[in-house]
């Protein structure tokens, strides 16, 4: 019971650590910026919507996963 326990806990650390990875190379590389996505500032109120960002990367994975599979 726990050698299962512990091996899901360490994959999801690895999990976290490339989530993490990735993300941190995203935001260097500028994507996130898009022309798309919608930005609103009131005050000290900032409400962001990665509208554009979002389509782009659910294409990009979709690419990647149907060549993966077949």
């Amino acid at each position: 019971m726990f050698n299962a326990f512990g091996k899901i806990l360490i994959l999801t650390g690895l999990f976290m650590i490339l989530t993490g990875g990735a993300l941190l190379l995203i935001s260097n590389i500028g994507i996130g910026k898009l022309p798309g996505d919608i930005v609103v500032k009131k005050g000290n109120f900032v409400f962001y919507f990665p509208l554009a960002t979002g389509l782009l990367l659910s294409l990009l994975l979709t690419l990647i996963f149907n060549i993966i599979r077949r």
